[in-house]
């Protein structure tokens, strides 16, 4: 029975007993109402009224039971979706509508996000190529034409000039850290693995925390999104641990599961990071989980109890993709 036909039928059914109980008891109602008629009429009215509310809240208590399963749902943590079962068909229309919308706007971020990252990194190697072949030819010119103004200058111009070479050397040599920032070569060349190795070593001699990489030589297959993924987060954490940690440790794992799937792990021995305080939102965290939840992984951050912070980024494999 469809949800209106019951309101319906309930209502009627409460007439109908109200007339059926007129008509066998003996209660009247004399032309000039009396106090007793008037206690029984309101007596039997409020029944009627209690009688209709529990019998049409029964009906309507899984829509408020649907409603409240719609506040609940996050859209920041996919996959959950309303369950309730015995549901009348109105309900249960309005559940499958509402999962099945769930699932389209689930479907249409992931597929927007992904468009987003991928023309993120496009833009990324774009100016890392102009960095490097516009500002970087050009700032090796200008280290040249200083050297050869060098051989002729009197001596009193020697260490001006000298110190304008190594000013514009120190900046070739910022901008190609910048360049390998925004696009490691390593990772389209040489792989995962190999980027991470290169990754782990800049930041060592940069910060001179000492970052120990434990990679195996074979992981299984991921795509090449999925291997961007891993490198960045494993980007991000290495800049964490260099700008607020405090850390002289750090070490950096990278293996497969028994499921299959790949897992980066980050660890490290600094102060350790409030995460009530930073809400998941600031030091990129945000960015990490955004990169983790478009590709289907999971990011879990957490306080180690010997100090520090621990990253674990589990990245499905291609069986579980």
């Amino acid at each position: 029975m469809s949800l209106f036909r019951r309101v319906v039928a309930i209502n009627a059914g409460v007439l109908v007993l109200a007339a059926i109980l007129l008509a066998v008891t003996p209660a009247t109602v004399s032309p000039s109402l009396k106090v007793a008629e008037a206690v029984v009429l309101a007596v039997g009215t409020a029944l009627l009224i209690a009688v209709n509310l529990v019998l049409i809240r029964r009906v309507f208590g899984p829509l408020e039971q649907l409603a409240g399963l719609m506040r609940r749902v996050d859209p920041y943590a996919p996959g959950r979706r309303l369950a309730l079962p015995r549901a009348e068909a109105e309900v249960a229309e309005l559940r499958d509508s509402f999962n099945a919308m769930l699932d389209r706007l689930e479907d249409e971020r992931r597929q927007s996000g992904r468009r987003a990252l991928a023309a993120q990194e496009n833009e990324r190697r774009r100016i890392a190529r102009e960095l490097h072949d516009e500002i970087g030819q050009t700032l090796t010119g200008v280290v040249l034409q200083l050297e050869a103004l060098q051989r002729s200058a009197p001596e009193s111009l020697q260490g001006a000039i000298s110190d304008a070479q190594e000013t514009a050397r120190a900046g070739v040599e910022d901008m190609r850290e910048i360049a390998r920032g925004l696009r490691p070569q390593a990772l389209d060349e040489f792989g995962l693995r190999s980027a991470l190795v290169s990754l782990a070593s800049q930041v060592s001699d940069r910060t001179g925390v000492r970052v120990r990489p434990q990679l195996p030589e074979r992981l299984p297959s991921l795509a090449h999104e999925q291997d961007v993924a891993i490198y960045r987060v494993a980007q991000e954490c290495l800049t964490n641990v260099a700008r607020h940690a405090d850390a002289r440790h750090v070490e950096l794992s990278l293996g497969a599961t028994v499921a299959g799937d790949v897992q980066l792990r980050v660890r490290d021995d600094g102060r350790g990071i409030d995460l009530h305080e930073s809400n998941g939102s600031g030091s990129g965290l945000a960015g990490m989980r955004e990169r983790a939840r478009l590709i289907g992984g999971l990011l879990d951050i957490r306080t180690r109890d010997g100090g520090g912070t621990e990253v674990t980024f589990t990245v499905p494999g291609d069986d579980a993709a």
